[in-house]
Parts: C-alpha cells; sequence; structure tokens
C-alpha cells in the first residue's frame, strides 16, 4: 500500500485504452473518504472499476498548489457509492482527511477494457465518438464530434469532415427511428438522415 502523496509503483502501467470519466471534487468526512463528480449521468464505469488512474488538475488550467503533493499515477478503490449526484470513495491508500484532501481535483481515468458490459443495443459514449456516420443511400454525413444529453434522448453532433461542405454540422436523435445499425467493428453508424434535414 502506498501513501496518497506518494507516486503510485513503477509497476502500475498506465493504460493504453485510458477514457477520462470524472474528477476528485473534495474529500468527504475524516477517514480517507473522497467525493467524486462523474462526467456521466450512469457512472457505472467508476462504481465497477477497482483500480482508478489520475493526472493532475494542472492539465485542465488551473495553476497548481505550492502545498499540493504529488498524485499518485493510481489508486486502488475499495467502496465506492452513489452520494446525490456525485459519487464517494475510499480509496485503499487514503487513511485521512488530509490524504484524501491531497487528491483534490484529479483527473479520474479507467481503462475502457475494465468498463461493464453493456446489453446489444446500448453503447458507451466513449464508444461512438470519431465513428463515421453514413446515411442509407451511402452518403457520408461527417464523423460523430460528441453526444448531447437531452433527457429522454441522447443526440450525436455529427461533424462534416472538410469546411467546404454546406451543412458543417448537424444533430441526429440517438433513437431508433433515425438509427438503422452501429457497427463499432467497421467504426460507423447507418441513420435514416439528409443532408437538408
Amino acid at each position: 500500500m502506498h501513501d496518497a502523496g506518494r507516486p503510485a509503483a513503477p509497476d502500475t502501467p498506465w493504460p493504453a485504452d485510458a477514457q477520462e470519466v470524472g474528477r476528485i471534487a473534495d474529500a468527504w468526512g475524516v477517514r480517507g473518504w473522497i467525493k467524486v463528480q462523474p462526467y456521466s449521468s450512469d457512472p457505472q464505469a467508476l462504481v465497477s472499476a477497482r483500480r482508478w488512474f489520475l493526472k493532475s488538475a494542472e492539465a485542465t488550467g488551473r495553476p497548481p498548489s505550492a502545498a499540493s503533493a504529488p498524485l499518485p499515477r493510481s489508486i486502488d478503490i475499495g467502496q465506492v457509492r452513489p452520494h446525490g449526484d456525485m459519487l464517494v470513495a475510499k480509496p485503499a491508500q487514503s487513511a485521512d482527511r488530509s490524504s484524501a484532501e491531497a487528491l483534490r481535483g484529479a483527473r479520474i481515468f479507467v481503462a475502457r477494457s475494465a468498463f461493464p458490459a453493456t446489453p446489444d443495443d446500448e453503447y458507451y459514449w466513449v464508444d461512438l465518438i470519431g465513428l463515421a456516420v453514413v446515411n442509407r443511400q451511402g452518403v457520408r454525413l461527417g464523423s460523430v464530434a460528441g453526444l448531447i444529453d437531452t433527457g429522454p434522448q441522447s443526440v450525436l453532433q455529427v461533424r462534416a469532415e472538410r469546411p467546404d461542405e454546406i451543412q458543417a454540422e448537424c444533430l441526429i436523435p440517438f433513437v431508433s427511428a433515425y438509427v438503422d445499425a452501429v457497427d463499432l467493428e467497421r467504426r460507423r453508424i447507418t441513420v435514416d438522415w439528409q443532408l437538408d434535414f
């Protein structure tokens, strides 16, 4: 077990498939728990992963604190549970409030391979980003640049690859009425959509 103020052992490799899934907002309580802001409304990757990889908040543009100790490369999670719209977690390396406070602001990454499996008709947003989007006529509309959560449904943000195209971006509801197929292996989504929609 290593202290939260010391780097993780060098034998903890950074996963090639690491995905940013949240950030540590603050310490929670006095026994080393942390409060976590997940980036998804369904943070199953954070809840199920037993090892979280960390990067400092400085990469987000915030200036480093003179008192901050170096972050560990990873932390092992003993317990995690929902707390309102956030999560609270107990890292094995965090014994008290001050060790939990040393993690404040850290960006949390989880190996994509550690994400729980999804049903056949459900997808993680991270798997959809970058996929080509083509309509039934075989016209390439662009690629998925992001998704918007509107509450009842998600919406694909599809950006055209060439700036000279008439429609630089279109928004396509990610529902079966418009999405015919998602092929992760071929990295494409087929939709019932026209350029003039």
